[in-house]
């Protein structure tokens, strides 16, 4: 509607937009789906118009490179024909199939000289080579109207008629190279006349769809216009009660939006909470009794293995039953943080059967979410040194400074080699752990190999 009253003046628009919606609708669908059809309609019959004068030039190559072309070899070798091919030329074309259209015929060969011509005062000529020859020359058929300019053209001249101009490339029957270029001319008053009717067809069946689809949205519009009308009267005689119910359910509404966004974010924040102690406790524990069980299969299995597998499903069950009571693990609330990293150490070297060098200094944490961040997140860094990144040896440090609590976990195992390695369930789910508790995580990869995972807790 904005094009449109771009171009209306503001005296027809205003009158305009008095109208009922089924009569804006026809006016601005007769302007719009007016320049569709002339649009359309133009496209359409220049595709048309393209087609015939293709399908013309199409025919016309098919008799060059069966007829003309095996006739006109000699230009392989040379820029002019043999008498005999001339005469085998001029036969084929008085008796060929394309015999009643063709006004004139010309061979030329790649200099602009003319081998052969149904005007023998042409032959052996040389010319300049004109856009449409030099596209034929280059392997193209063409077909258009020409304006017969060049001397090459004047018996076609004056003749008085008018003719459309057919290219079409002639190649070597050895190496397929283009090795000259047949010229017909054809009268265009046929083709005019059936350009002319192709082109009317085209615009009655244009007209004809413009109005079969303007007239069909009319009657719904109108329809759906007079509806409108009936229910706005009714809506007008109510204004005043709702106008005062609607004040009051606007502020119900932000009420219940605000607490809804609130449920949500909070119900997201649970799931993926959920997910990180599932990830972090059970399946690592899990995990360990795979690797126990893969060791026994493989024959390397220890002595006190079935104590370890045992011992590892049994706690995966016990930290599974604490997460559905509270998602916490209770046993932590009485350690300090110090406590709670040397527990974390001691339960990976227990399980992994690898030996952790660690540096564990005093850390003042009274928070029981921070306690739980602290183990999780060695708990997580530690398991996939030893699982993902096969590290032989590994160090833990946890201090704390200005910044905060510093925890850090060191290896000399493969490292992260590619970005999507550090989006993991066990790592997206401490990055969200210790976001929450307002601090941060940073992995990075030596030269040299291994990984540095750290996190600082305020």
């Amino acid at each position: 509607m904005r094009a449109i009253s771009s171009i209306l003046p503001k005296p027809v628009l205003a009158r305009a937009l008095r109208l009922s919606l089924a009569w804006q609708f026809v006016t601005a669908g007769v302007i719009v789906l007016l320049i569709g059809m002339i649009l359309i309609g133009l496209w359409v019959t220049a595709n048309v118009e393209n087609a015939i004068l293709q399908n013309r030039a199409d025919a016309t190559a098919l008799f060059v490179d069966g007829i003309v072309s095996p006739l006109s070899q000699d230009l392989s070798s040379g820029q002019s024909l043999e008498d005999p091919s001339r005469q085998a030329l001029a036969e084929a074309i008085k008796g060929g199939p394309l015999s009643r259209r063709i006004f004139s015929f010309k061979v030329w060969a790649t200099d602009g000289t003319v081998a052969f011509s149904s005007d023998p005062e042409l032959i052996g000529k040389r010319f300049d080579i004109q856009p449409s020859l030099r596209a034929a020359l280059s392997g193209n058929v063409t077909a258009e109207f020409d304006a017969l300019d060049g001397d090459e053209h004047a018996a076609e001249r004056e003749s008085g008629y008018g003719f459309l101009e057919i290219h079409s490339p002639i190649r070597g029957s050895q190496t397929g190279e283009v090795i000259g270029a047949a010229e017909f001319y054809e009268k265009s008053t046929d083709i005019v006349s059936e350009l002319a009717r192709a082109r009317a067809r085209s615009w009655l069946v244009v007209a004809g769809v413009t109005i079969g689809m303007l007239a069909t949205l009319f009657v719904i519009v109108a329809r759906g216009s007079t509806q409108i009308e009936r229910q706005k009267r009714k809506l007008d005689d109510q204004v005043q009660t709702l106008s005062e119910l609607l004040s009051t359910n606007t502020v119900l509404r932000k009420r219940v939006e605000e607490a809804a966004q609130r449920t949500v974010a909070m119900n997201e924040r649970y799931l993926r909470r959920i997910s990180a102690d599932l990830h972090d406790g059970p399946t690592q524990l899990l995990g360990f009794a795979i690797l126990r069980l893969e060791a026994i299969r493989k024959g390397k299995g220890r002595e006190d293995d079935e104590a370890l597998v045992r011992r590892s499903i049994t706690e995966a069950l016990d930290e599974i039953r604490s997460i559905c009571r509270d998602l916490r693990l209770p046993e932590l609330e009485r350690l300090t943080g110090r406590e709670v990293a040397i527990r974390a150490i001691q339960a990976h070297e227990f399980h992994a059967g690898i030996k952790v060098r660690s540096d564990i200094a005093d850390i003042a944490v009274t928070s029981h979410g921070a306690r739980i961040c602290i183990y999780r997140f060695l708990q997580e860094t530690l398991s996939n040194a030893t699982r993902h990144a096969r590290a032989t040896h590994i160090f833990a440090s946890v201090c704390q400074s200005e910044a905060g609590v510093i925890v850090r976990v060191e290896d000399d195992g493969v490292g992260f080699v590619a970005p999507a390695q550090t989006e993991g369930l066990g790592l997206a789910g401490l990055k969200e752990r210790i976001a929450s508790l307002g601090g941060h995580m940073e992995i990075s990869t030596n030269a040299g190999g291994g990984a540095v995972v750290q996190m600082v807790l305020p």
